[in-house]
């Protein structure tokens, strides 16, 4: 039996516009009113700790205001980011006790706010996520694992998960989808900054060299090659004279572009229940050179994907001479583009995302075959 074509939603991340938010030019509320306004969502996602005062704890007034608003503007609340941080004290890490609590405050705080999913870290073990369960069925929230680089699709600690989701067999266990892990190229927006901060076109065009190496060679079969390949960018940037790049070389081209092929998430796509739209920039062509948005898109459309795409900008890390809403503007258009291309389209209407999201969370629990 063929899969319907999915149809999936578009939307952002509040992340998209740090630089925006850094700097003052937005507050919270002016910020979603612009999102809502340029057509970027209906889907809407948030970084708790990011645009929360007081994150987790949210009052009851303060989480009315902002449902209201959120309804006000048109948009619907996807995902909330919540973080998996052990080492939030000074002198010690959380033990076991003390994250699932401080997890289950956070999950709670993202169904007082009126978002069905809380998007979790991959520092989150099979373990805990399964004693997670049933403080996320109290809440109704769905649990999303992020699958980011360095890490990817059929990683051994991600089918360890998928094989545990399976075993414990709850709707709320699930993972978000990071395309950063399924990078084809390194960013030429990131090689732009570089060279604003003189490095040399030889040395560019060997880390692109050795980027473009390790993408033949496929993503780092355990942290051993992971390390390795981080060493090699810092000597790299060493032997070439620039030793005060190679951390950031290092970063960038093992933490944030994964060289998994877009295939490799079948191996979890059926459990897959938010995506993050990761890019880095559009080239002069309306395209995204380094992320190959088309065929990921395809892929969740071929597949009956009917979540939520968060357009998550990464590039204003580093690019600062360019509008990030003109970026995600763009981006989004090349989404549209490429679902349509698949024989699908995107969902941009409210009431159709909000209805076509609640059921895309309440299908059944996939199994292995």
């Amino acid at each position: 039996m063929t899969e319907p074509l999915g149809t999936p939603i578009q939307g952002v991340t509040l992340y998209s516009f740090t630089r925006a938010s850094h700097q003052r030019e937005y507050d919270l509320e002016a910020l979603i009113r612009k999102v809502a306004a340029e057509g970027y969502g209906p889907g809407l996602e948030i970084i708790g700790f990011s645009s929360f005062r007081g994150f987790p704890e949210i009052d009851d007034s303060f989480a009315g205001w902002f449902k209201d608003l959120v309804a006000e503007t048109g948009l619907v609340q996807t995902s909330l980011a919540v973080n998996a941080d052990i080492g939030i004290h000074r002198d010690r890490l959380l033990n076991q006790d003390e994250l699932i609590e401080y997890m289950r405050r956070q999950i709670k705080a993202a169904a007082t706010l009126g978002f069905p999913i809380a998007r979790v870290q991959i520092s989150l073990t099979p373990d805990s996520m399964e004693q997670l369960v049933p403080i996320a069925e109290e809440y109704d929230v769905t649990l999303a694992l992020e699958v980011h680089a360095d890490q990817y699709a059929s990683h051994p600690r991600i089918l360890a998960l998928r094989d545990r989701y399976e075993q414990v067999g709850s709707r709320h266990l699930a993972f978000t989808m990071d395309w950063g892990a399924t990078v084809t190229g390194f960013a030429p927006s990131l090689l732009e900054a570089y060279r604003r901060r003189g490095a040399s076109e030889d040395l560019l065009a060997a880390v692109v060299e050795l980027w473009n190496g390790y993408y033949a060679e496929g993503p780092p079969a355990n942290q051993q090659v992971h390390g390795q390949r981080f060493g090699s960018f810092i000597g790299l940037a060493a032997r070439n004279g620039r030793p005060e790049l190679g951390i950031d070389f290092a970063i960038n081209g093992t933490g944030l572009f994964g060289p998994a092929r877009v295939e490799d998430w079948l191996e979890i796509l059926p459990w897959v229940r938010h995506v993050h739209g990761k890019f880095f920039g559009i080239d002069e062509n309306h395209e995204e050179p380094s992320v190959p948005v088309r065929e990921l898109v395809a892929l969740l459309v071929e597949n009956g994907y009917n979540g939520a795409i968060s357009s998550e900008y990464e590039g204003w890390h580093w690019n600062h001479w360019q509008s990030p809403f003109d970026i995600i503007r763009d981006e989004q258009a090349v989404q549209r583009s490429a679902a349509a291309n698949a024989g699908s389209r995107m969902i941009t209407d409210r009431a159709e995302a909000a209805r076509v999201l609640a059921a895309h969370l309440a299908a059944p629990v996939p199994h292995l075959t």
